[in-house]
């Protein structure tokens, strides 16, 4: 599992120790979220199976993305399922917010779409 303290230090041992510059400051910081991010995208591109595709509205926003399920075995064989998938700024500790996009009859998904993992 992938862990931000892991990512830092790495990047760390790259880069050598932080120093403090004034002109960075002034610029906008890089959220928790986003630098998770930019990993975990990375790895789900490279593991999604063929019956998987992603897309990403905008290619800056990466904590926002849909996903397109196209089952090819199963009680759902040929069916197409769409998800949009947003990630919170507290991710790590909250998890993603899913909704099913495509009207469907499953015991974890409501009629609006939310999704239910409880």
């Amino acid at each position: 599992m992938l862990t931000l303290a892991s990512k830092l230090k790495r990047d760390d041992g790259v880069k050598g120790p932080r120093a403090s510059n004034p002109a960075s400051d002034s610029t906008r910081r890089v959220s928790v979220r986003d630098k998770l991010l930019v990993k975990e995208v990375a790895e789900l591109e490279a593991n999604l199976p063929c019956t998987c595709k992603v897309n990403f509205p905008d290619p800056n926003k990466l904590h926002y993305f849909q996903l397109t399920v196209i089952p090819d075995e199963g009680y759902y064989q040929g069916g197409k399922f769409q998800f949009e998938i947003e990630v919170p700024d507290a991710y790590n500790m909250v998890p993603p917010k899913v909704k099913c996009l495509t009207r469907i009859w499953h015991p974890n998904i409501t009629e609006t779409g939310e999704i239910c993992l409880r």
